[in-house]
C-alpha cells in the first residue's frame, strides 16, 4: 500500500537556468554548494549542470510541496544568495515544476494528477 501512497506523493522542482560571468563558474558552484546544504524541511536532491565549456548553467532542486523550498529561506541562505548575484552575467531564468514523469531504466514510473 505504501507504493500506492508514493505514488500520489508528487515532487517539485525549482530550476534556474543562468550564465555566470566568465571565469566564475566555480565560485558561484561552490557558493550553491554552501546554499544547499542549508536546506532542511521537505528538501530531497539538488543538481548543478554546466554546460561544457562554458559558464552556462542550470541548477535543479528537488522538494516535497512548493511551501518547504520558501521554509528554507533563511537570513544565512540570504546572504550566500546576495554572494552569487552579482557573479551572473545576468539575471537567470526561473521556475517552479512538478515531477509528472520519472524515469529509471527499464522502469516507467507513471505519477499522476
Amino acid at each position: 500500500m505504501s507504493d500506492f501512497h508514493d505514488c500520489l506523493k508528487h515532487q517539485y522542482a525549482y530550476v534556474a537556468v543562468g550564465e555566470f560571468k566568465p571565469g566564475k563558474f566555480e565560485e558561484a558552484k561552490q557558493l550553491f554548494e554552501q546554499a544547499v546544504s542549508m536546506y532542511t524541511t521537505g528538501f530531497q536532491k539538488a543538481y548543478l549542470l554546466q554546460e561544457p565549456g562554458t559558464d552556462k548553467g542550470i541548477a535543479v532542486i528537488f522538494w516535497e510541496n512548493m511551501g518547504d523550498m520558501e521554509a528554507n529561506n533563511s537570513e544565512a541562505y540570504q546572504k550566500i544568495l546576495n554572494k552569487m548575484s552579482p557573479l551572473f552575467a545576468k539575471a537567470p531564468i526561473t521556475s517552479f515544476n512538478e515531477l509528472v514523469c520519472e524515469i529509471h531504466p527499464g522502469n516507467v514510473q507513471r505519477i499522476s494528477a
